[in-house]
This record gives structure tokens, sequence and C-alpha cells, in this order.
């Protein structure tokens, strides 16, 4: 019998994006969103789209990257103005060199957002971070607060399924997003590290999701769609169109991917269809 994230994932793509992330500026492209007004409309863009969970970076007054849970509340409510409970927002807890541990724990207990992305390596990265960050994660659980634990490589998705088979996450399908390329040096993603990655655990036994940098970026997220997975797509990781032209929006790079969903047997997921099968759990 199928467990529920595999009954979703047979019927079900999870479009997520990715807008901005903790670097890129109006430098990088003009319509990247940066304050809180231009995410709520990136957001309704992207609610258009397909898109059903929204990856969210807020900015400093400086432009910055900045885990203030003030900055998080004033994007959110402008976001949720636009798009109601449409979307599900997931802030993201990256440290960025800038913040600790238990800044990162502080902001999610403070600000109980519905849906949070956590760096594996920068939350429990060894077995001394484990008496900190495994009553964390069963403190999400408790809360019903949907966490995405964010996976850079190989040693990153076997520490995960050790972490998973020995009950740290509190839960048996803990849902993780595996990341192809790198940022910090400019690396390209190249699709055919997924099947690296997926073959570095039981993959089967929880939801996964591909983001990819660079732009390669359609083609992981096909793959992905093909294999079972979930994407996530945006200005974060690409600016670019498949056929290596600049994308208009980030709403553009979304609707690449869901126009060939239509050839697919999954379809895009709303909100309330990823809350059904991921959060809102007996």
């Amino acid at each position: 019998m199928r467990d529920r994230h595999q009954q979703f994932a047979a019927e079900r793509v999870m479009v997520m994006a990715a807008p901005n992330g903790a670097r890129r500026t109006h430098a990088d492209h003009p319509a990247l969103p940066v304050t809180a007004k231009e995410l709520a409309d990136c957001a309704a863009s992207l609610l258009e789209a397909g898109v059903s969970v929204l990856h969210l970076h807020v900015r400093g007054s400086e432009g910055q990257h900045t885990l203030a849970a003030d900055a998080y509340r004033a994007a959110i409510r402008r976001i949720c103005r636009r798009t109601g409970n449409a979307l599900i927002l997931q802030v993201t807890t990256e440290a960025m060199g800038r913040y600790t541990r238990e800044e990162q724990m502080s902001l999610v207990r403070e600000l109980r957002p519905e849906a949070v992305s956590l760096a594996l390596r920068e939350l429990c990265p060894d077995g001394d971070a484990e008496p900190a960050a495994a009553p964390f994660f069963a403190w999400l659980v408790a809360e019903r607060i949907w966490p995405q634990y964010i996976l850079y490589s190989v040693e990153d998705v076997r520490r995960f399924e050790r972490l998973r088979r020995r009950g740290v996450f509190a839960e048996e399908h803990p849902s993780c997003l595996l990341v192809l390329g790198r940022y910090a040096d400019q690396q390209a993603g190249d699709p055919a590290e997924l099947d690296v990655l997926l073959s570095s655990a039981d993959h089967q036994c929880f939801p996964w999701s591909v983001c990819c940098f660079g732009p390669r970026e359609q083609q992981a997220m096909l793959a992905a769609l093909g294999k079972g997975g979930h994407v996530r797509l945006g200005f974060e990781n690409n600016l670019l169109l498949a056929d290596g032209l600049p994308a208009a929006d980030n709403a553009t790079l979304v609707t690449q991917f869901t126009a060939a969903t239509e050839k697919s047997p999954r379809r895009p997921a709303s909100a309330d269809e990823v809350r059904d099968a991921f959060i809102h759990r007996a």
C-alpha cells in the first residue's frame, strides 16, 4: 500500500517558487522582488502560474539578507492581502554566514510560520548538534510547522537518511530539497546529479523536491517530474529560460514548467492539496 506522500506524488506535483534568494538584487534582474510590495506582486503572479508554495527571503533596510521576524511579518501580511490562503509561505532560515543555529531556531519559534526551510548542514551539522536540533525538529512536528530539509551533497543526503531512520526528525516521512549546483562558486547544476543524490538514500520513503542553479533548471525540473519528485523554480537559482534567453519574470519560469506538465499524469497541486498531504496529517 502506498504512503500518502507516494499517492500524492503519483497524481500531483508540488510547484514551489524561490523568487529572490539571499544574494541577488535588482542589478541581477529588474523584476527580482526585494521589497514587501514587490514580493506580494510577484506572489500573485506566481499563484496564477501554478505555484502552491512560496519560498520566502526578506531583506533589511539596506537590502541585506535578514532573519528579522518583523521583516518576515511585514512581507507575509502584504502577500496574504494579495493571495489570501492560496499559497503556503515557506520562510527560510538560511544563515549565509551571519546567523547561528540558535538564532535560526529562535526565528522559527517566534514567527511560527506555516512552513520553513532548514539547511541540515546548518541546523544539525554533526552529532554534537543533535541534542539541540532533535527537540526543535520534534517541536516543529508538534506545532504543525512543515519543515523542508535542504540537502546540498551526497554526504548531506546520506546523513539525512541516517537521521530519518533513527527518528531524529520526529516523523516517518520528512520532506527534503535536493540542490543541484552551487551559488557561491557559480557552479551550474547538472541534471545528472539527481540520480546520484537519489541513489544515496531510500528516496521512496520521503517526499523530495529539486532545485537547480543555472540554465539547466528546466531540464532538471522535468527529470524530477518524471521520477516522482517535486520542483522549486525561480530567480534565486536561475534567470534564464530553457532556450537561453532571459526570463521576463519569475512567473515566466514557472509557466514554462507547468506547460510541460500538460503531457504528464501529474498536475500542479494547489496549496490546500499540499497541506492535506504534508501538513494537516493526523
